[in-house]
């Protein structure tokens, strides 16, 4: 298709995303809508079982930290969910243990069996007479509108916005994609990346998890390696302000003023039914095993025990909307206390992002780290190629990769696609078909984008790196949803957990440096020198690597080693590491032909798309 044909189905999407629906089939889906909740059933003097709080003594820790807790010393229990299964237990669990209130906010929430298991535990406790808030982010939160028009009227208690919906609709096609970069590419790119489930105002879950199968160890083909905080006490009260600013933002609209929400229920006379919302409906065994152990108070309290621990302070920094009214950057929270922390780093700061493409400033603030007399060792881990579902942001994470060697002093550990010992559990995954579609790079900033994994020389059930945690000097540890790019200083926005306990830190160190182990991850450094003109061919690289758009030099500065049997761990400057390490290429266990000259063509595009990856 030729530029100019091109332009006009993109005009039609722009044009059609512009309309609006007359008033009075608005106000005709806002009645349909409240006369659906009105006539909704409700729990209200009934002793069946599914209509009673079930007993959590997780849930009890927030109270107890609050009794425990005076201003000038705050107390807080902390809970590691390295495990997927352990955080869906925790999630549905403390949903169905809540008794006043519930606020969940994701930028994924999709309809797999983790889907329809969170949202039946939620409309189940707003029957019991739970206050439930639903806030997802609109591009990939249900983006189904006929279940939204069925949301819509579930109940009085439940109530589901949507944030920053470009076009005034619940889903968004192909063509408003393209036409959402090409007439309003930074307000399109402004997406809520924040992730919160907060019980009763004194027990909150966060983290790197969206509501999606392949974070809770469901996926088919593919899983992520994550990690979330379970925080109880004090600190919940600044989630439930932050949320709240989120809830009442301008760009939070309730479901059924959507276009096409207000179609479906304009169309259907009143609330449509859906499947997912069919009390009968069968339930995969897998959810309905999940739904026996998350209703164990006890079972769960044993489970998850051992992975707390009574702490003191801590802080709950995330970005407010306002972020994304370009007015300031005083409500950029997330990214400036991060800064911050990385400065105060004094021994060694330990890193896991999934994606290493760092912002300008960040690469600054690194070297200056790295300049210091006493500089601290910076240990990265991150994904490789083979264990990504964003080639392209791993692209710009190999470009750049002599800078973050030599100039800024990170020991990069990238993790493996079939790791040997990882917190997964490969028995909770099912043969449930294709997986979906994962998403396009320009809505990321979570899930990676629409190629998908790279292929791999063996099959198996992949797993990819998604936690965004950081220790610093074992005194103080983070854990949130923000990737340390350019993508959440700018366009998302972010929150994350600190917490100033050196028991919590170490284990948070533990935890990150299992991933890195060299079972499970591969050892980025530089190429053995070679006999002649390495000084030529290092400054050749330095001089293409500069290149605002392309990467031209063939022969790059790193490469992946592996340790051999009987060794040691090491890394450079050590003299043992290469008699210790043997080089398996840059891209080991991807099966693509010229897959060198594959992945630095898409290096050299990419360049262009760091501030928004």
């Amino acid at each position: 298709m030729t530029p100019r044909l091109l332009l006009f189905p993109l005009l039609l999407a722009l044009l059609a995303g512009c309309t609006s629906l007359p008033k009075a089939e608005m106000r005709a889906a806002a009645g349909y809508a409240e006369a659906g909740r009105a006539a909704a059933p409700s729990c209200e003097g009934s002793a069946e079982p599914a209509c009673q709080a079930i007993a959590s003594p997780l849930l009890e820790l927030g109270d107890q930290a609050l009794a425990a807790s005076t201003p000038e010393a705050p107390r807080h229990f902390a809970t590691l969910l390295d495990r997927g299964q352990d955080a869906l237990i925790a999630r549905v669990h403390l949903i169905r243990a809540a008794r006043r209130s519930i606020e969940l906010q994701s930028f994924i929430f999709d309809t797999d069996d983790t889907g329809a298991l969170v949202l039946e535990e939620l409309l189940a406790a707003a029957r019991r007479g739970v206050k439930v808030r639903v806030l997802l982010d609109q591009l990939y939160g249900l983006p189904d509108p006929n279940l939204q028009a069925a949301l819509a009227g579930a109940h009085p208690n439940f109530e589901l916005r949507l944030y920053n919906p470009t076009f005034n609709e619940a889903r968004t096609q192909s063509l408003q994609y393209a036409a959402g970069i090409l007439c309003c590419f930074r307000k399109f790119n402004r997406r809520m990346h924040t992730k919160l489930l907060l019980v009763d105002g004194t027990v909150g879950i966060t983290g790197g998890r969206n509501i999606q199968d392949r974070y809770f160890d469901w996926g088919a083909g593919y899983n992520y390696r994550d990690r979330d905080i379970l925080v109880a006490g004090p600190v919940a009260q600044a989630m439930a302000a932050n949320f709240e600013a989120f809830w009442t933002f301008e760009r939070s609209r309730p479901a059924d003023t959507l276009k096409d929400v207000a179609r479906r229920l304009v169309r259907a006379g009143g609330v449509p039914a859906h499947r997912l919302l069919d009390p009968a409906r069968e339930r995969p065994p897998r959810v309905q095993a999940m739904a026996a152990i998350a209703a164990d108070g006890a079972a769960v309290y044993e489970r998850l025990a051992p992975l707390t621990l009574p702490v003191g302070p801590v802080d709950f920094f995330a970005d407010l909307p306002e972020k994304h009214t370009g007015e300031s950057t005083a409500h950029e929270d997330a990214s400036r206390a991060m800064r911050e922390l990385v400065a105060s780093a004094e021994r060694e700061l330990v890193l896991q992002t999934p994606y290493l493409v760092l912002s300008r400033p960040a690469r600054q603030l690194f070297r200056e780290l790295h300049q210091r007399q006493d500089a601290p060792v910076i240990e990265v881990s991150t994904n490789s190629l083979a264990a990504t579902d964003a080639f392209p942001v791993y692209a710009m994470s190999h470009k750049y990769k002599r800078m973050y060697l030599r100039e800024m002093g990170f020991r990069i550990h990238e993790y493996k696609p079939y790791p040997t010992d990882a917190p997964i559990d490969v028995a909770a995954t099912g043969a449930l078909g294709p997986e979906r579609a994962t998403l396009p790079i320009f809505g990321s900033g979570s899930s990676g984008s629409a190629s998908g994994p790279v292929p791999l020389k063996r099959a198996g059930i992949r797993v990819g790196l998604h936690a965004k945690s950081m220790v610093l000097d074992d005194r103080v540890g983070v854990v949130g949803s923000h990737n340390f790019d350019p993508r959440s200083d700018n366009l998302n926005t972010e929150s994350m957990v600190v917490v100033r306990d050196r028991q919590f830190a170490v284990a948070l160190r533990a935890s990150i440096q299992r991933d890195m182990a060299p079972e499970n991850a591969w050892m980025v450094a530089r190429r053995e020198k070679p006999p002649l003109f390495s000084g030529l061919n290092y400054s050749l690289g330095k001089v293409s690597e500069k290149l605002p758009i392309f990467d031209l030099w063939p022969f790059p500065y790193a490469s992946s080693f592996e340790l051999k049997p009987g060794c040691n761990p090491t890394a450079p400057p050590d003299p043992a590491f290469y008699r210790c390490y043997e080089d398996v290429g840059a891209f080991p266990e991807v099966d693509l032909p010229s897959k060198s000259i594959y992945t630095r063509i898409l290096t050299a595009f990419g360049a262009g798309l760091v501030p928004i990856l």
